[in-house]
């Protein structure tokens, strides 16, 4: 396993890591989490994802049993949360990042996952509705209170991170370091586009996720949405037109050969070509059984082997163009 840096931080994260994002109580119970942990921290993986909103927090829950059983130095591994959307259907309990909600929302985290701390604390969208300034006083109280190490955003705009980070420097506060934005084969814009400049200028951490682009890259909907699978889960049918759709399943079908070139399965290609960007930290991976977190963490090996030719043939599959082709 390869270890990064979490942008300008001293903090060291393993190029792959994994999320519990569908998966922990919707399709693993705390069995099934502890098996695919130990198999993923085997492989060298110190970061593990979640987000108070997984399952309706059911997710944390079963990360914390989990974490519990495993018993692992606590030292040896990194755990994050998310805030934003809250667990109840009423004013100032959901879709804000209030004080209030972020400090009430750290506190429901830490006694789901059983821990004291954790390693990384994420605002989980932005929130028009506080001012930033608000939302940064509070995640440096949290930190400062030893409740978070780190805190960052997910889904924010390069102008709202700015924002945030200009206000800690003026008032000497924790500033936020990280990002997790989405970030594969077929959501790319963002974390190439408007985030290069910011992540030169600021050096910015990046935990991405969604490599797989929820499975669609993995190939096994190329021919239909099969049971047992993420888009068959009751709750998820908003997936059901990404993943049947024509024109993008195309493309995954054109990567097969290359695929098969370096002696790779789909979801490694997609896993490997995330890890090329330099300005990702992390891929957060997912898993529903053991044998995929296996799979997956052989990615690095893969990303090894592509060569900025198969970069490109990657790119004109997927109607990408180089800047000095889009200036002709």
């Amino acid at each position: 396993m390869n270890y990064r840096q979490l942008g300008k931080t001293g903090l060291r994260v393993s190029e792959l890591s994994f999320g519990s994002w569908v998966t922990f109580h919707n399709q693993a119970g705390v069995d099934s989490a502890v098996e695919m942990m130990t198999a993923a921290y085997e492989h060298g993986v110190n970061f593990f994802d979640n987000a108070e909103v997984y399952a309706g927090g059911k997710s944390e829950s079963v990360m914390g049993e989990a974490l519990k059983k495993l018993g692992w130095r606590r030292s040896s591994y990194l755990v994050s949360t998310k805030i934003y959307w809250g667990l109840h259907d009423n004013v100032n309990e959901k879709n804000t990042l209030n004080r209030k909600r972020l400090i009430e929302g750290i506190n429901g985290s830490l006694e789901r996952l059983q821990m004291d701390y954790v390693d990384l604390l994420y605002c989980h969208r932005p929130d028009a509705t506080t001012p930033i300034e608000e939302t940064v006083w509070a995640m440096h109280n949290i930190i400062e209170w030893g409740k978070a190490l780190y805190w960052g955003t997910s889904e924010w705009s390069a102008a709202e991170i700015i924002e945030a980070i200009q206000i800690a420097e003026r008032h000497h506060l924790h500033k936020p370091v990280v990002e997790q934005p989405q970030y594969n084969l077929f959501e790319r814009a963002r974390l190439e586009g408007d985030y290069v400049r910011f992540y030169q200028e600021y050096g910015y951490g990046t935990t991405t996720w969604s490599p797989l682009a929820s499975g669609l890259l993995s190939g096994k909907y190329n021919k239909g949405i099969p049971e047992g699978t993420r888009g068959a889960l009751k709750g998820y049918e908003w997936l059901k037109n990404t993943l049947t759709n024509e024109a993008k399943l195309a493309k995954v079908s054109a990567l097969e050969p290359i695929a098969k070139e370096l002696e790779a399965t789909m979801s490694q290609l997609a896993l490997a070509w995330c890890l090329k960007n330099p300005f990702v930290s992390t891929v957060i991976t997912g898993a529903s059984r053991v044998e995929q977190v296996h799979e997956n963490m052989k990615a690095g090996e893969i990303a090894q082997k592509i060569t900025p030719e198969i970069m490109n043939q990657i790119d004109v599959i997927f109607g990408v163009k180089k800047k000095d082709e889009d200036d002709d």
